[in-house]
C-alpha cells in the first residue's frame, strides 16, 4: 500500500450549497466555515469533500461530449423508496434525468445543482 483514501472531492461553483444539499441525503454533518472548500462528514469519520470550482463545467447525462467522469450512487431498499427520494431530492434541488424502469431493481438518474450526476439505486442492497 502507498497512502490511505482521505476523501472523495467534488469540485463545484458553491461549496456550501452542495455540501448542504448531500448533507441532507446522508444525514451527515457539514462544516462550511471555509468559503471555497466545505466537508461532510459520516459519524464514523468517512467524509466527502467540496472543492471551490469558479469555472466549473458540468457534464451532460448522458451526452459523452460532456462526460460525466465521476458519480455517486446511493441505495434505498425498494421502488417506492426511490420515488420517495426523488420527491424528497427534487424539493432540495436536484433536477430528475432518468428511470431505468425496474420493478425490483434498478436506478433513478439525478443531476444535483452543480450539474452532477447521481443515482439512487434500489433493490440492490444486502439483506441484513
Amino acid at each position: 500500500m502507498i497512502a490511505t483514501l482521505q476523501c472523495t472531492v467534488i469540485d463545484c461553483p458553491d461549496p456550501a450549497a452542495l455540501a448542504a444539499f448531500y448533507g441532507e441525503i446522508l444525514g451527515w454533518r457539514v462544516d462550511d466555515s471555509d468559503p471555497e472548500w466545505a466537508t461532510l462528514t459520516a459519524a464514523d469519520g468517512r467524509q466527502l469533500a467540496f472543492q471551490l470550482a469558479p469555472d466549473h463545467q458540468p457534464p451532460r447525462w448522458p451526452d459523452p461530449a460532456h462526460p460525466q467522469q465521476v458519480h455517486l450512487d446511493f441505495d434505498v431498499a425498494t421502488r417506492a423508496d426511490a420515488e420517495r427520494a426523488q420527491r424528497e431530492l427534487i424539493g432540495l434541488g436536484a433536477t430528475f434525468l432518468h428511470d431505468s424502469g425496474g420493478e425490483r431493481a434498478g436506478f433513478r438518474v439525478f443531476n444535483d445543482p452543480a450539474g452532477h450526476p447521481f443515482c439512487i439505486c434500489y433493490g440492490q442492497m444486502e439483506p441484513s
